[in-house]
């Protein structure tokens, strides 16, 4: 079933940008054949480490037609449509073109902080208009509020159209209440690179991940070693990567990865405002931790 295919690394995909600032349709294309032959399992679009909110309509729209047409169906496609302004977004949804789309992850509506009930009552809208099935984003860090568990597995239970959930508010103890008390069929993804081993071991699915738009083989090797119950196999990956996780963070997603990502020959290291690129210092850290993981 549909439902199913979100299982194991699954890529939330920076948007490549020239020095002119428009969307490098070249590396675009590089990125897609990096993730793919990878063994990236299903890749997610216009997500917050695509830089979103820089991006006109119009550029959104084109982006998710170029990547579609680039995975010509060989790995399901997520989008990301989000807003804190629910009757916007539902008229988005409404009208949104959905042919080679697979799923929508819509975030928390970010500033407004809405209580529990607020984000109840806006993703039940949301997921009465959509016309594919919904994975749910909790990211306090960004949005401001955090959904709590009891919400997530209100909507689980509830709305037939919400079949998962991107987990990233850091905390074990809200997953294992998600995990616990869950539908069978519903789908729970790690939205931190550094906590998906103990989410998986925990019962969860898989990961969107940002460390993976760099590193799919190897980050995709400890996703599906621990999906395997290969947790010691597993766990030596997830240390050798644990300083790059965190490098790939100091200052901001996704200036680390796209640093990343410039030294590896896929794309120029450019970002739109307010973003800015990685320090010199930091850029030449995490070439020489890229080195030393490629060795």
């Amino acid at each position: 079933m549909q439902k199913q295919l979100l299982r194991g690394l699954g890529v939330a995909m920076v948007t490549p940008f020239t020095k002119k600032g428009d969307i490098d349709w070249a590396a675009t294309e590089r990125l897609v054949a990096h993730l793919l032959d990878g063994g990236t399992d299903f890749l997610v679009v216009l997500g917050t480490t695509g830089e979103t909110p820089t991006l006109t309509p119009e550029e959104q729209h084109e982006y998710v037609r170029k990547v579609i047409a680039l995975v010509n169906g060989r790995v399901p496609i997520v989008v990301g449509k989000s807003s804190n302004n629910t009757e916007r977004l539902v008229k988005e949804l409404e009208t949104f073109d959905y042919s080679g789309v697979d799923y929508i992850l819509s975030a928390v509506p970010n500033y407004n902080k809405p209580s529990q009930e607020g984000i109840y009552h806006h993703f039940a809208a949301v997921a009465r208009a959509a016309k594919c099935p919904i994975l749910l984003y909790n990211v306090p860090g960004r949005t401001g509020v955090n959904m709590l568990a009891s919400t997530t597995l209100r909507l689980a239970h509830e709305s037939p159209n919400i079949i998962g959930i991107k987990e990233a508010a850091g905390s074990l103890d809200q997953v294992s209440d998600i995990l616990a008390e869950k539908p069978t069929d519903f789908v729970v993804l790690s939205g931190d690179d550094s906590l998906t081993l103990p989410m998986i071991s925990l019962g969860a699915q898989g990961v969107i991940s940002v460390v993976g738009n760099a590193l799919p083989t190897l980050f995709g090797n400890m996703v599906h070693a621990a999906l395997s119950q290969e947790f010691p196999q597993a766990a030596a990956i997830h240390l050798r990567l644990h300083k790059f996780y965190k490098l790939l963070f100091e200052q901001g997603n996704p200036v680390g990865v796209k640093c990343a990502l410039a030294h590896l020959g896929i794309c120029e290291n450019n970002l739109r405002l307010p973003l800015v690129p990685a320090s010199d210092d930091l850029s030449a850290r995490i070439a020489k931790e890229l080195e030393v993981l490629n060795q």
